[in-house]
């Protein structure tokens, strides 16, 4: 065989194997990225707690919690065995108001110098035809109560320009502020309340699962 021929052969068997290594490698990039591990955390800076409430029976007050941490367990298919635990700073709280959110921060309602957060603990989670709900106890004033969070589907998990993984959803419920030690009231002239007993809550919540190799400073 020339010299030409089998340096020709050669290489082509080199090519030949660079392609299989290369395919079989994309093959296990794709399994590791669509395989999905259970834990979560919840990213305080893309989370955030947010509620609404009468103000003498004719208007809106919402407000928000700034600072919301945790941790999720999701396998990305099965809700059964999911879990949630997100704790909330209670003195981030703000409402566009500096008076108004000093009052809410003493004793008469939240109290954060003795009770400086709220907490939240899955009990189960649902699946539902447009979402799912969880079960939960919501600590607040230092008071347990269980209560249900109506939740959006979660969607796929998709890759952010630092490798790190991210889903996230939209959660309701209603409360009655009394429920968790909350009584500070004062009556109107016409027989109303100055501040309303229900409260609708939402939050807004986005989790992340980082690599190893991870920037954790990044916060896109």
């Amino acid at each position: 065989m020339k010299l030409s021929k089998l340096i020709m052969l050669s290489a082509a068997l080199l090519l030949q194997q660079s392609s299989a290594f290369a395919i079989g490698s994309e093959s296990i990039v794709k399994r590791s990225e669509t395989g999905l591990t259970n834990a979560w955390k919840i990213d305080p800076a893309h989370t955030s707690a947010h509620f609404t409430v009468k103000h003498m029976m004719v208007s809106n007050v919402r407000g928000d919690f700034s600072k919301v941490s945790g941790t999720a367990n999701y396998d990305g298919k099965n809700f059964d065995n999911s879990s949630v635990l997100a704790v909330i700073d209670a003195s981030t709280v703000n409402t566009n108001e500096p008076n108004r959110d000093q009052h809410l921060k003493s004793a008469d309602f939240f109290d954060v110098a003795k009770y400086p957060t709220i907490s939240f603990k899955s009990t189960s989670v649902e699946s539902q035809p447009n979402g799912f709900k969880i079960i939960g106890d919501l600590t607040i004033h230092g008071i347990t109560k269980t209560v249900t969070l109506e939740a959006e589907s979660l969607p796929p998990a998709i890759k952010d320009p630092y490798g790190n993984l991210r889903t996230g959803t939209e959660a309701r419920t209603k409360i009655n502020r009394k429920d968790f030690g909350l009584a500070f009231d004062k009556m109107l002239d016409n027989g109303g309340a100055l501040v309303g007993d229900d409260v609708d809550i939402t939050i807004d919540v986005e989790l992340i699962q980082k690599p190893a190799t991870a920037d954790s400073k990044s916060t896109l």
